[in-house]
């Protein structure tokens, strides 16, 4: 069986994109228990490009600001978030959370794709700013981040000074544009269709059986 390409727009410092990727991999796993094969690259979008890389204070802070909500209700939100979370097995520590300006991060991502580690540098930058505090807006963390899965910390270094993948990240958001994304995280099926938001595990699996069928 031919495997089924799934383009997935997300951004680091998302919370249901995080939530999102746990229920995909159920519905693949299942999918290639069945057989099936699945083969998945990760593009870049910026849910808030004009964040700094360095924000003060409490994440909800930042998050009341940027959704014109009070802090006590972006409180409220991220506790609820950090209950769903938890039900997909993450353990969200919004206390610890650094909130930043992701653009580097997703330079790096696609530096790691160039080397065929995307994907295990994708789960380490979403474990490491939702659960483990770390900061993934600064070269040379986001060198730590990406040495802890095999990629060389120099070269890392040297292609987030140089901006070498820069024009990467602004072809995959212009993408995003052509496809009238709005929000992530957002899955496209073999370049035929897609499913926006962290669907349940039975929907991304309807999706790939889809992707599976001769277009008419």
């Amino acid at each position: 069986m031919t495997a089924v390409k799934v383009d997935i727009w997300s951004d680091v410092a998302c919370p249901w994109c995080f939530v999102g990727k746990r229920r995909f991999e159920k519905a693949v796993a299942d999918f290639v228990d069945a057989g099936g094969q699945v083969d998945v690259e990760y593009h870049s979008y910026e849910l808030s490009p004009g964040t700094p890389a360095e924000v003060e204070g409490h994440h909800a802070d930042h998050l009341a600001q940027h959704l014109g909500r009070s802090v006590a209700e972006a409180r409220q939100m991220l506790a609820q978030m950090t209950e769903l979370a938890a039900t997909e097995g993450l353990s969200y520590d919004y206390d610890a959370l650094q909130s930043t300006n992701t653009r580097l991060a997703h330079q790096a991502l696609h530096l790691a794709k160039a080397h065929g580690l995307q994907a295990e540098l994708k789960e380490r930058l979403l474990a490491a700013y939702f659960e483990q505090g770390r900061h993934v807006g600064r070269v040379e963390d986001l060198a730590d981040v990406a040495a802890e899965i095999g990629l060389d910390r120099d070269e890392v270094v040297a292609a987030l000074t140089d901006g070498t993948y820069a024009a990467d990240v602004d072809a995959d958001i212009a993408q995003a544009v052509a496809y009238g994304i709005g929000g992530v995280p957002f899955y496209v099926f073999d370049g035929r269709f897609g499913v926006s938001g962290a669907q349940s595990p039975e929907v991304f699996r309807s999706a790939l059986d889809k992707a599976t069928e001769v277009p008419a």
